[in-house]
């Protein structure tokens, strides 16, 4: 029930979907019967591998996460986190509140042991692959073995989910020297390089997308900032060129030569095709829909929960860092 187009947009992105999910796999939708049951009606979805579990109340956006999860326990998001706690469910996807479902994948499903913060993530594009950057708002504030646990977790995802073999991880920082940083990427730097990751040193801001990276990892408030950038770039590129191509004859003609170019272009940056941020470091699978997710996005989403799932990236996880532990403080 979250999110600016709901239930309408994951209504449709689960009519999209069901034709590429294997009979196992079961969809369970949190939230008002009545809506949800006309929706899929409307939409001609009969399937059994989608049920319903009603629910009475919403978390909205405007409320404070951690009093919403606590207070509003018969609210969809509220249900549908304790489901993938009680195990059952493998996988909670959500386009409503951030704060409400990082609040409720840490208080209610847990953090993975040994686990210190968990870390939102999310998948950008470069020029022949994609990017992980983590952390994207979950922590403002970090400490150094916050990073070394993100770099890990990130590291793992890449591999088991996305099929990136020794994913090379970078650490945000204001230049690729060694020395360059504030402390916490200094002492972040150091630690890095005895750590069970394949790091490959300092990556700038600018060298994100550059496909030089297939992690990059910061605290939550660089890496919010590195991501609403980016976001903004891409959109003013995309404006930028259907006004220039738009601008005259000749310029309209050569457009239209080279809107297949265009096509893909607008493909790669378009953020429906990669779903939504996992919360890593929970003990279980949470992933965070863009707001203003429409039905394509929701599809891309539920596709990546399942692999999410499929790749048991979770346990992986729990025993990387269960061994890093062992070997000794990283910090």
């Amino acid at each position: 029930m979250g999110g600016d187009f709901a239930p309408q947009a994951v209504l449709e992105g689960v009519k999209l979907v069901l034709p590429e999910l294997s009979a196992e796999t079961e969809l369970l939708l949190f939230g008002d019967e009545s809506a949800l049951k006309e929706g899929l009606n409307a939409l001609g979805v009969s399937d059994a591998r989608v049920s319903i579990v009603p629910t009475t109340q919403v978390i909205g956006c405007d409320e404070q996460p951690t009093l919403a999860i606590r207070k509003k326990k018969d609210s969809s998001m509220a249900r549908a986190v304790e489901a993938v706690a009680k195990g059952e469910a493998d996988c909670v996807l959500s386009a409503g509140s951030t704060g409400a479902l990082l609040t409720g994948g840490t208080l209610i499903i847990k953090r993975l042991k040994g686990v210190k913060r968990p870390a939102l993530a999310t998948v950008l594009p470069t020029m022949d692959g994609c990017v992980l950057l983590l952390d994207c708002g979950a922590n403002t504030d970090c400490k150094s073995d916050y990073l070394v646990q993100f770099a890990l977790m990130g590291s793992a995802y890449m591999e088991r989910v996305l099929g990136v073999k020794s994913p090379r991880v970078g650490l945000l920082s204001n230049g690729a020297e060694e020395e360059k940083g504030n402390e916490l990427t200094k002492e972040t730097h150091v630690l890095l390089k005895t750590a069970p990751v394949h790091f490959t040193g300092n990556c700038e801001a600018r060298d994100v997308l550059g496909g030089e990276f297939d992690v990059v990892v910061c605290d939550g408030f660089d890496g919010n900032v590195v991501l609403k950038g980016t976001e903004g770039t891409a959109a003013l590129m995309m404006a930028l060129l259907k006004k220039h191509m738009t601008a005259g004859f000749f310029t309209k003609i050569g457009a239209l030569l080279c809107k297949p170019a265009f096509r893909a272009l607008k493909k790669k940056l378009d953020y429906t095709e990669y779903g939504g941020a996992p919360l890593l470091g929970v003990n279980g699978g949470v992933i965070k829909a863009h707001g203003s997710s429409n039905a394509k996005a929701f599809r891309s989403a539920i596709l990546q929960g399942v692999r999410l799932v499929s790749s048991d990236v979770t346990r992986l996880v729990g025993e990387q860092i269960a061994a890093m532990d062992a070997e000794g403080p990283s910090a």
